[in-house]
């Protein structure tokens, strides 16, 4: 097959892209610049650990040498933009609470660099993913399941990809045994990111200061700080800073009468009121989401399945109560639950589907 091996300049990608190889395909590198700084422009602020900038395009480029690839630079910076930085921005000036990796995942990678891949005659698209493909007995589109490595596990954010593009993927370390083999297999096949260390922050944030970023882009409300009687604690310039379960930052002058720290239980960019208390009231047993994506047969309402509603949170067993919108009954309750979030179901390690959370209750 022609694979299109998308390169981020990490050594996950470096190895997917070398097992590709290995498996005798036609393989092809390509990394994504997703900024204008990365993509030659100008006016894109500097960021200092990201997966798409200038020198992990470099990184990118020194693998593909060692692999014997040809290699490119495509620019998705204006989709990146709009898909992922702009509903960020949006979805928290709206006081909900976005995943951007499950984002990029859903319209940059697996949609935007899919479509051109598949336009410019390649088959499939191997990416380093921590997540498997298991075909299906008939022959129909294959289903995602958790990696074999728990700890490195990445199927939450692929859940919201769509059956017919999972079909088109190829998941090379879904079934390595852990993150220390991948980096030992990189550096016994010369790939200078062996070591390279993992990024965990937003990329398109400078420092990690997603508070800060937003306070310069989302127009500043001013509004007051209140606990569940609506008496006044504080007050803070703009709502939209804030999300469900957090505990720091909050302005609050005073502590609580019983010495327990509070947390943010509800916020209202319309009234600009945030809404704070202990954190047993944040806990939720019934989670509705909408615009649900199923990445096999529909279950049935009643089936007892797994949900998941962080990158690297516990599964907690639930019940479907509607398929649209999605509606489960937790089984035991969940703190922080904020609109905005993804909820993904599971059966065993199969991800069922996923759905974008409106409410908790």
């Amino acid at each position: 097959m022609r694979v299109l091996a998308a390169m981020s300049g990490g050594v996950d990608s470096a190895v997917a892209a070398a097992r590709a190889v290995d498996a005798g395909h036609d393989v092809v590198g390509v990394h994504l610049a997703l900024s204008r700084a990365a993509a030659g422009g100008a006016g894109a602020a500097p960021r200092a650990r990201g997966c798409c900038t200038v020198e992990d395009a470099g990184d990118a480029r020194r693998a593909a040498d060692v692999l014997g690839i040809p290699f490119y630079v495509w620019d998705l910076s204006e989709r990146f933009q709009a898909d992922v930085v702009d509903d960020f921005t949006a979805e928290y000036a709206a006081g909900r609470t976005p995943n951007p990796c499950v984002r990029c995942n859903e319209r940059v990678k697996f949609a935007a660099l899919l479509d051109r891949a598949l336009a410019l005659g390649f088959d499939a698209l191997t990416t380093g993913h921590y997540a498997r493909l298991e075909a299906a007995a008939d022959g129909g589109p294959p289903s995602l399941h958790r990696a074999r490595d728990a700890a490195k596990d990445q199927s939450y954010v692929l859940a919201v990809v769509p059956p017919h593009r999972l079909a088109r993927a190829l998941l090379p370390l879904g079934e390595s045994a852990s993150k220390a083999d991948v980096r030992a297999e990189a550096a016994d096949r010369g790939l200078a990111v062996a070591e390279k260390p993992d990024s965990h922050d937003i990329c398109f944030v400078p420092g990690g200061d997603a508070r800060a970023w937003l306070h310069e882009r989302v127009p500043a409300r001013p509004g007051l700080v209140r606990d569940e009687e609506g008496a006044v604690l504080g007050a803070h310039d703009g709502a939209a800073g804030f999300t469900v379960g957090q505990r720091r930052g909050l302005r609050v002058g005073t502590p609580a009468p019983d010495g327990r720290p509070r947390y943010v239980l509800s916020l209202s960019v319309a009234t600009g009121d945030v809404v704070v208390g202990p954190g047993e009231r944040l806990e939720r047993t019934r989670v509705v989401g909408g615009a649900p994506v199923w990445t096999g047969a529909e279950p049935a309402v009643g089936e007892r399945l797994g949900a998941q509603l962080r990158a690297h949170g516990a599964e907690v067993p639930c019940v479907l109560t509607s398929r649209d919108p999605l509606a489960v009954e937790l089984a035991s309750p969940l703190r922080g639950v904020a609109p905005g979030q993804t909820l993904a179901l599971y059966d065993g390690t199969r991800v069922v589907g996923s759905a974008t959370v409106d409410s908790a209750a």
